[in-house]
């Protein structure tokens, strides 16, 4: 029975990593819409959040599954968690494509943020690119590397709410909201990565990470 237990834990932390794998696409994708303008891509990441969503009805599934089987509730509950963090990314990169596409054709993005924007897309990918090495290694020490990330992506974050709120800013008061939201969703993006870490790297030794 411990086992089977081991095994069906062992399947919700690769379901997890997998989910974390197409949140961490859907930024990288939607970043490039966004820098680059283009509504193909924008309209691909829209499309593709169905795979997320399903990705997490999935796994709340088994994760029921084995909550009727009385199993390790800690587990099970962080699991939920981590699925429910993981579609609110999926989310924050849905809305930066179709503010992408409510845009098009002009650019979001004024030229003067485009390099910091391309700073918190790269930042973001890393972060989720990292955060799935946690699911499936449960290396507490890649925290450490979450939480560094972190605090760039919230510097880069200040230097757009900066921006958007000088006394200069030449693109109006509609430019600006879009903007400043757009900043924001990569800073909750951030801060979402590094609580589903904190939160699954725990899971060690015969937790989520357990073989049989």
């Amino acid at each position: 029975m411990r086992k089977v237990h081991h095994r069906h834990l062992r399947r919700l932390g690769d379901e997890l990593a997998a989910m974390c794998g197409l949140v961490g696409e859907a930024m990288q994708r939607a970043s490039q819409a966004l820098l680059d303008a283009d509504l193909v891509i924008a309209e691909k990441v829209i499309a593709d959040d169905a795979k997320i969503v399903r990705a997490r009805a999935e796994c709340e599934e088994h994760a029921h599954e084995l909550l009727s089987a009385h199993t390790d509730l800690r587990a099970v509950f962080t699991v939920l968690h981590a699925a429910d963090r993981l579609e609110q990314m999926g989310d924050l990169a849905l809305h930066i494509a179709r503010t992408t596409r409510r845009r098009h054709p002009a650019p979001v993005l004024p030229e003067l943020l485009r390099d910091t924007f391309a700073d918190l897309g790269q930042l973001a990918v890393t972060l989720a690119n990292t955060t799935e090495q946690v699911l499936r290694t449960r290396d507490p020490e890649l925290t450490d590397f979450l939480d560094s990330c972190d605090d760039i992506m919230d510097d880069l974050y200040r230097a757009v709410s900066t921006a958007v709120t000088a006394a200069d800013w030449p693109h109006g008061v509609a430019a600006a909201v879009d903007v400043a939201l757009l900043g924001q969703c990569y800073e909750r993006f951030a801060d979402h990565a590094v609580s589903l870490a904190r939160r699954t790297s725990v899971l060690s030794g015969g937790k989520l990470a357990a073989s049989a």
